[in-house]
């Protein structure tokens, strides 16, 4: 069986390709964002450089995510348009990601991630996976956010967390909702037992409903 044919029989969601300056069309971004492909477009390598120290010609990495498996046949229609070498399929699209700007490669020129062009609505969150250390360095940072804010409520909690665009945060939230709830249940408790106690105080008087503190009338 050629190879042709052996990569031909390969059925894979999310496939790679890398394209040139001097042979994509002008216009290669456009194509791409008018296949409705979720695309992730590295900084242009333009220096590096092989084993031998001659330089590489200057390219773009490019990953093309489909919704479901996608033939080499279908994903060669789209790196053809944007005159690409073949294209090969990915089995870690977190792994290339990472290539992009050679994060795993220290010995490769590093390129900054925030030059990554993104299209279709492709996001890398949607393919990793948080670490426990991750999870639990964002609970802190809720736990931050509701004490700046002095929220007690979990949906004060999830809407403000929405409206500032803390996805990270949102996500954490959303998938530890007992954690959350708990907590935001004891500070509204505290809370409540405070002004209940400097209710009964001798000349003060608090509103549970908003929470002023005034002084009695003698």
């Amino acid at each position: 069986m050629s190879d042709k044919k052996s990569r031909g029989n390969v059925k894979k969601r999310h496939w790679a390709c890398v394209v040139y300056p001097e042979s994509a069309p002008q216009d290669w971004r456009e194509i791409l964002r008018q296949t409705g492909l979720q695309c992730a477009i590295s900084p242009l390598h333009d220096a590096d450089v092989r084993a031998d120290e001659s330089e590489k010609k200057a390219h773009w990495h490019v990953i093309l995510c489909w919704t479901g498996p996608t033939t080499y046949s279908v994903a060669c229609a789209v790196t053809e348009r944007l005159n690409a070498p073949a294209p090969q399929a990915l089995d870690s699209v977190k792994g290339y990601y990472r290539y992009l700007t050679h994060k795993d490669d220290p010995d490769k020129v590093q390129y900054d991630e925030a030059d990554i062009e993104l299209i279709g609505g492709f996001d890398i969150r949607d393919y990793v996976e948080m670490t426990r250390s991750e999870i639990f360095a964002i609970k802190e940072q809720i736990q931050a956010y509701i004490i700046e804010r002095d929220i007690v409520e979990y949906a004060t909690l999830l809407d403000m967390l929405r409206a500032d665009g803390e996805r990270d945060m949102l996500d954490v939230a959303y998938n530890n909702t007992v954690f959350c709830a708990a907590y935001l249940t004891s500070r509204r408790y505290i809370r409540e037992k405070y002004m209940r106690d400097c209710g009964s105080a001798g000349g003060i008087i608090v509103d549970t409903e908003t929470g002023e503190v005034t002084e009695a009338q003698t």
